[in-house]
């Protein structure tokens, strides 16, 4: 199989605690690799990379079929129960540039829970984070994912209904990522269905960029 027809998928979760990043992770690498569990203070203390096995029929490039490896690198959420902001920051610039390096990041994933409102106070907070560790490019490398689907469905909202009634705060920053953005149900049963819808969406904005990356050194 030649170079041309491989890949290496490059993502990243940001988000603030309990919002899901753990159990998205797993998700999209379909399999259990990051703890994952309710709790009444901050899970995840540090970044942990994670990898899929190789998958076929995701995407065509150059006329060929890729097969395609996730890696996701999970992290501390922001704000954190017992990490300050500067310390969350430094752990995840340490792991991009251990992990991704100079083969870069494909995408950063902005997780959301679809069940909370989203306020100001909040969307300052991911969104700083953000573009402290991607710079004045962050818009072009990030996307939405939205978690707790399920929710969603269960008000009979489809995801066009669901973002009629989205606050303006949530509206303005769908439109500075230029509309990129999943939805995720991460307690489904068949697990790989939802892997691989999340990640065809995920591929089609990797398209829409060329395929490009944001090195770290």
């Amino acid at each position: 199989m030649s170079n041309d027809s491989k890949m290496t998928l490059n993502l990243l979760l940001l988000g603030r605690t309990q919002s899901g990043k753990s159990a998205s992770g797993n998700t999209l690498l379909g399999s259990i690799d990051f703890a994952s569990c309710l709790s009444l203070r901050s899970v995840t203390t540090s970044c942990r990379l994670g990898r899929s096995c190789h998958i076929s029929g995701l995407a065509r490039r150059s006329g060929s079929q890729l097969t395609v490896q996730v890696q996701v690198l999970d992290t501390p959420g922001y704000p954190h129960s017992s990490l300050s902001k500067g310390q969350v920051c430094q752990e995840v610039k340490s792991a991009l540039a251990q992990h991704f390096g100079e083969k870069g990041l494909h995408l950063a994933l902005m997780v959301l829970r679809a069940d909370v409102p989203l306020c100001d106070e909040e969307d300052d907070h991911t969104t700083q984070l953000v573009q402290e560790l991607l710079g004045p490019k962050w818009k072009d490398y990030t996307a939405i994912l939205f978690t707790h689907a399920d929710r969603v469905e269960k008000a009979k909202f489809n995801t066009e209904e669901y973002l009629d009634t989205a606050s303006d705060t949530l509206l303005r920053l769908i439109e500075s990522v230029k509309q990129k953005y999943i939805f995720i149900d991460n307690h489904v049963t068949i697990l790989k269905e939802e892997n691989l819808r999340a990640l065809r969406k995920i591929m089609a904005f990797l398209r829409q960029n060329n395929y490009q990356t944001i090195v770290f050194r």
